[in-house]
């Protein structure tokens, strides 16, 4: 018996120095790896503020903003566009309502009862957005009304001050997405896991911003566009990134390059065209 508890706390010992021999080699690895933990999310810098959104509410941002430039509307739209969507439906396209509006849907939470179109129609981002324009649009002088204003004039919420608390969001990423802020929107990804496909991205260009020239050369595609147009295309494609596997954006004289992580960077990009470099197979 004497000799068996013996061996039982030998091997109890030894079993322990393998745990604690385990934790320090986990430590050594946590420790001393030159790669830290990513946490994606993007920014938008207006001034000297700084908001941020997940990567998926930038995507949604992005189509937005896009819609509101195809559409020619000011970037005030998309301010009141976005402060709306984030209020309603925190900037994603949710497939369900609540209790005051049970048959709510979409980035915009419109109701089928309530005529904004079958629910089909509003789970399409781009309708449902389209369709908030074309409402706001309706509103006369409404790029000077306060944001809650406006937006309840197409909304009629029953919480008509809530879109305020979202302005300055809205502000910092319209601006950026509307190419009227240069160099003001990044994001923070890991590296790509698929490689990117260039028909994918022409494909959500279009959906975006409407038919457009562009060409594509190996993982390249490249979108003649300058000024505040070149810049909305350019940001687009940053807040797109993690769908669409882009590793590099280059815009008049400025470069976006995802490894790294460093964002926005003086170059040789020349003007009069965006290019977007996406991943090849990891």
């Amino acid at each position: 018996m004497a000799l068996a508890r013996r061996v039982r706390r030998a091997l109890t010992v030894l079993v322990a120095l393998a745990l604690v021999g385990v934790g320090v080699y986990i430590a050594a690895v946590v420790f001393n790896r030159s790669d830290t933990p990513v946490v994606e999310g993007c920014t938008a810098l207006l001034g000297d503020a700084k908001q941020s959104l997940a990567t998926d509410q930038a995507a949604n941002a992005s189509l937005i903003s896009a819609i509101a430039v195809r559409r020619g509307l000011p970037p005030r739209a998309a301010t009141i566009a976005l402060a709306t969507a984030m209020q309603e439906s925190k900037l994603r396209n949710i497939n369900y309502g609540d209790g005051a509006g049970p048959d709510s849907r979409g980035l915009f939470q419109q109701r089928p009862s309530q005529g904004w179109g079958t629910e089909a129609q509003i789970m399409d981002a781009v309708y449902s957005t389209n369709a908030f324009y074309d409402g706001l649009v309706k509103i006369p002088g409404y790029e000077t009304l306060p944001i809650t204003d406006a937006a309840q004039k197409v909304q009629r919420s029953g919480f008509p001050q809530a879109y305020a608390q979202h302005e300055d969001m809205g502000r910092a990423f319209a601006s950026a997405l509307t190419g009227n802020s240069q160099a003001s929107l990044t994001c923070t990804l890991r590296k790509p896991d698929a490689p990117g496909d260039p028909k994918t991205l022409r494909s959500e260009l279009t959906v975006a911003y409407g038919a457009m020239e562009a060409s594509t050369a190996g993982r390249s595609v490249s979108i003649p566009a300058d000024g505040t147009r070149a810049w909305s295309i350019a940001q687009w494609a940053v807040a797109n990134a993690k769908e669409l596997a882009v590793v590099r954006v280059d815009v008049a004289g400025h470069s976006w390059i995802r490894d790294g992580n460093r964002g926005w960077t003086e170059s040789a990009a020349p003007n009069g065209v965006v290019t977007v470099q996406l991943a090849e197979a990891p």
